[in-house]
């Protein structure tokens, strides 16, 4: 399955995008860090706030989406494919694990490896990756993989949650920084079933320093923005201070602009 080519003949995307050189409000912030409290009893309200936040993040920087291919990897079970839906995108959902997806995923969904996508190079005027490159053994080619498919001048959005970050060690943080196995240990004892997630199978230490010099070196794509995804206040400031950022960021969003060939 391939998504359509955009019509011949016009511009591919002439809608001038919203400002945004403001940062979100706290109230937003608080709203988010509320639904992440009960993302294990009631997904549905969590993500779906969480795919109408993003869609919001990709139209402030990109304009709006209506009308255009926009390609999620790694999505799960389709809320932010959906909610990309509703605004007009024709969204697509490219998920490597079957059990991700759910009982209903979106339709058109498909059972792909982000890291060999089935799609022709510059296909995706949006290409979105929401808390997925933490989950991938070598975010590099993922990266490569994610530019491959986003036409010159389309928009790459990656957010991932840092290993350092108070979250890193998702289900079992923040007593990952105690080590991983006794962290897994502890959430055993204390839930009575097996963690998610295991260092080095399915989730991974990955670092925003490291991962900012991967894409700064890059020459297929340029450095819109690099923030924190969820803070309140100097989002950006704060992933600029080296060591600080890898604990206060929280989760790292990377904007990302594909270059011209």
């Amino acid at each position: 399955m391939t998504p359509p080519e955009r019509p011949r003949g016009g511009p591919a995307h002439v809608t001038a995008a919203r400002p945004h050189g403001s940062d979100p409000s706290l109230r937003r912030s608080l709203a988010l860090f509320r639904a992440f409290l009960h993302e294990q009893d009631d997904p549905e309200s969590c993500y779906s706030l969480l795919a109408r936040d993003a869609a919001d993040q990709v139209e402030a920087y990109d304009g709006p989406v209506a009308g255009r291919t926009v390609v999620d990897v790694g999505g799960g079970s389709g809320y932010f494919t959906e909610e990309f839906r509703r605004r007009g995108a024709h969204a697509f959902l490219f998920e490597p694990d079957m059990a991700e997806l759910g009982e209903k995923p979106p339709d058109s969904a498909v059972v792909a490896d982000g890291y060999l996508l089935p799609l022709r190079d510059g296909v995706a005027d949006v290409t979105f990756s929401s808390n997925v490159l933490e989950h991938v053994a070598d975010p590099e080619t993922f990266l490569s993989e994610l530019a491959r498919v986003t036409r010159p001048g389309g928009l790459i959005y990656v957010s991932f949650t840092n290993w350092l970050s108070p979250w890193g060690g998702h289900e079992w943080a923040p007593w990952h920084y105690f080590g991983a196995e006794r962290a897994r240990a502890r959430y055993l004892r204390r839930t009575g079933r097996p963690a998610k997630h295991t260092l080095g199978e399915n989730l991974f230490a990955v670092h925003i320093g490291s991962t900012l010099r991967q894409v700064r070196a890059r020459d297929d794509v340029t450095v819109v923005s690099a923030r924190s995804r969820y803070w309140p206040f100097l989002a950006e400031a704060v992933v600029k201070a080296p060591g600080i950022r890898e604990f206060a960021t929280w989760n790292l969003l990377l904007i990302l602009r594909r270059c011209p060939t």
